[in-house]
């Protein structure tokens, strides 16, 4: 099945393995990245090495409304339409509440929330057209949210209220649904193995996920999902049964 994807946040970790697996299943993929240059070359040479002309990449700024705009015109130019829109760039740091700056709130709220409602605005036309789809990446913690990261999780939290609204918006000729991960990949700041034990302790599965865990979902939101909207699927090995 060809359709024509762009995937924010698209060089590494669960965005990386999304492109991969809808590559994979025939897709086109416009990788988006802000500052891993290096791995979003080598991921594209590496899709363009299996089929030519398969992916393209940008450097944007989703922060910066020119930023997406720009993003947006050049993905359409592609291949001269856009089927899906994968919403996978998020910024992820603790915010004590009694410490959070404006700056960090504007980062959190822009690439979780922001980014991708403009996103979706400025892409609707040619989404409707294909009669195309929207997958959201949320998180877990946007139902209860994680302790000591307030901003992100209230970010999160937004998304999930985005994704259904968007779906009553865009109806009936754009699907809008969500994925939430729970512990697919540990943050870049690692945490302890004592702390990692903890959280898989409160794991149904007691395990941790994989990027592809996701990538899986997302796809079959893409695929098989023709009669779903508004809805959010949570890939966590039951991570939210012992909340």
């Amino acid at each position: 099945m060809q359709k024509n994807v762009l995937i924010t946040g698209a060089a590494k970790r669960i965005g990386a393995a999304c492109a991969r697996l809808l590559h994979n299943e025939g897709c086109n993929v416009f990788l988006h990245y802000w500052s891993s240059k290096e791995a979003a070359l080598q991921l594209c040479y590496e899709l363009n090495q299996i089929r030519p002309d398969s992916a393209y990449m940008m450097q944007a700024n989703l922060l910066n409304r020119e930023g997406l705009e720009s993003l947006v015109i050049e993905a359409c130019m592609a291949w001269g339409k856009i089927d899906v829109l994968v919403n996978n760039a998020s910024s992820f740091y603790p915010t004590a509440v009694a410490e959070v700056t404006e700056q960090q709130w504007d980062e959190l709220m822009g690439t979780n929330l922001k980014a991708p409602f403009f996103l979706a605005k400025l892409l609707k036309e040619t989404l409707v057209k294909s009669r195309g789809c929207i997958v959201n990446i949320a998180d877990i913690h946007a139902e209860r949210g994680l302790l000591g990261y307030p901003v992100y999780s209230i970010a999160k939290a937004g998304l999930v209220a985005m994704t259904k609204i968007l779906a009553k918006e865009f109806a009936p000729s754009v699907r809008v649904n969500g994925v939430a991960p729970g512990a697919i990949l540990w943050p870049v700041n690692e945490l302890s193995e004592q702390k990692r034990q903890e959280i898989l302790q409160r794991v149904a599965l007691r395990r941790s996920g994989e990027p592809d865990d996701v990538a899986k979902a997302v796809w079959f939101l893409i695929k098989d999902a023709d009669y779903m909207t508004g809805q959010i699927l949570t890939v966590d090995g039951g991570r939210t049964l012992f909340y």
